[in-house]
């Protein structure tokens, strides 16, 4: 009797070890650590992006996952990155197949994947999947479902404050007069992350340069760049004197390079190619998302459901200024106004520095919680200026403001 009983007593210990060993799984979403945190070594991490180390957008992502795996301890053969995956089903496949290679969280990029890695996040609720510039996570109410972006319209801005100093430098030259002053920029589509960004860029540069206007031409396409050299080209032949871009190849800065116009480019330096009219360029650095939703789901902790990196946390960056393109004290104005930004004296889309058919706006509802209408929902000027990427991470700012001229809109 006292042996069966030693034996029941035994494989009841075993049961509680067993159940306690299987808290907090790499999925979880607690928001406590556990005591089933995963291990580095075994750990494994997917990435699926759109395109592959030709476009500057998915080089500055792939380099941002290598960062953050590295950091992590992550080795080489316990993360996947799946270049060249269109904005289909083709998505979902890609996120099964990492799921199915023993993945704890999945990563992609574009903007098109979301409705996939949403699909995905249902088909397997113990997996982790995060999504870059999407905006349903927070209304679909998946544990295992998160959007992230960043401030980024506050690099737009630093960036278009180095494309206002060099506006200026020619006209103190005489090499143009200042109704002169026309920017170029070459966008995608017509969405708001696109519409945040040229509007960003051109409050910066007119914020230095009062004269500035700005034509923008689409391309219908993140990368395409035939498109968007002829873009640029159109835009010089239209007598632009600085061209910038959300677009994702060479294209635009070849085309600059080429003709000898000042170019800002996006998502990483161009100096090496176009060493004459490089002048900076803005960037999203996605190693602080992805190192901090890769450690939560390692230690099987909540991340968070819209997350937006920001100057401070280093999501936002400006590369170096190419001295031999930019205005004599870039540098230094770039330093002073990320300042004012950072402690609250300055804002983005003051409602003072634009109008709309020439009225300043004390209200703008704005489309936050994405739905098949469209429906303008939400508040998004408060104290003076629109709140961009409070409300949720992705850009939602949409308004077309006075001095930015566009070109076509079918896209």
């Amino acid at each position: 009797m006292r042996k069966k009983s030693l034996v029941l007593l035994l494989v009841m210990a075993l049961t509680v070890m067993t159940v306690l060993s299987g808290c907090g799984s790499k999925g979880g979403n607690s928001g406590e650590s556990t005591e089933g945190a995963a291990d580095a070594g075994s750990f494994k991490v997917g990435f699926i992006c759109l395109h592959d180390e030709n476009s500057t957008y998915d080089l500055n992502f792939i380099n941002g996952a290598k960062e953050a795996c590295e950091k992590l301890g992550i080795s080489e053969e316990n993360y996947i990155i799946k270049t060249n995956i269109p904005e289909g089903q083709e998505c979902f496949d890609a996120a099964e197949e990492m799921v199915d290679a023993g993945c704890g969280i999945i990563f992609a990029d574009s903007f098109g994947h979301e409705d996939y890695m949403i699909q995905a996040a249902k088909e397997y609720p113990e997996v982790q999947f995060c999504h870059s510039t999407g905006t349903k996570a927070h209304t679909e109410g998946l544990d295992n479902y998160h959007n992230a972006f960043a401030s980024i319209y506050e690099g737009r801005f630093l960036a278009g404050v180095a494309a206002g100093m060099k506006l200026n430098e020619m006209i103190e030259a005489g090499t143009i007069k200042p109704e002169e002053a026309k920017i170029g920029y070459v966008g995608a589509y017509t969405y708001a992350e696109v519409v945040s960004g040229y509007t960003s860029f051109f409050l910066g540069a007119r914020s230095i340069c009062p004269t500035a206007t700005m034509d923008v031409t689409f391309t219908g396409s993140w990368y395409d760049e035939t498109a968007e050299k002829e873009g640029a080209t159109k835009l010089i032949n239209g007598g632009c004197v600085l061209i910038s871009q959300h677009a994702d190849s060479m294209g635009a800065p070849t085309a600059c390079e080429k003709a000898g116009v000042p170019d800002v480019s996006y998502n990483g330096s161009t100096v090496e190619s176009c060493p004459n009219t490089f002048i900076i360029s803005s960037r999203i650095n996605w190693a602080p998302y992805y190192e901090y939703a890769i450690k939560a789901a390692m230690d099987g902790t909540a991340i968070d459901t819209d997350w937006t990196g920001t100057l401070e946390t280093g999501s936002v960056e400006l590369t170096e200024v190419n001295e031999q393109a930019a205005a004599a004290g870039t540098q230094e104005k770039i330093d002073e106004v990320k300042a004012q930004l950072a402690a609250g004296e300055a804002h983005v889309f003051d409602t003072a520095a634009f109008t709309v058919e020439g009225k300043t706006l004390d209200s703008y509802m704005a489309d936050v919680d994405t739905d098949e209408a469209y429906e303008k929902d939400t508040e998004a000027i408060a104290d003076g200026y629109f709140h961009e990427s409070e409300y949720r991470s992705a850009p939602y700012f949409d308004l077309q403001i006075d001095g930015i001229n566009l070109l076509d809109t079918k896209f």
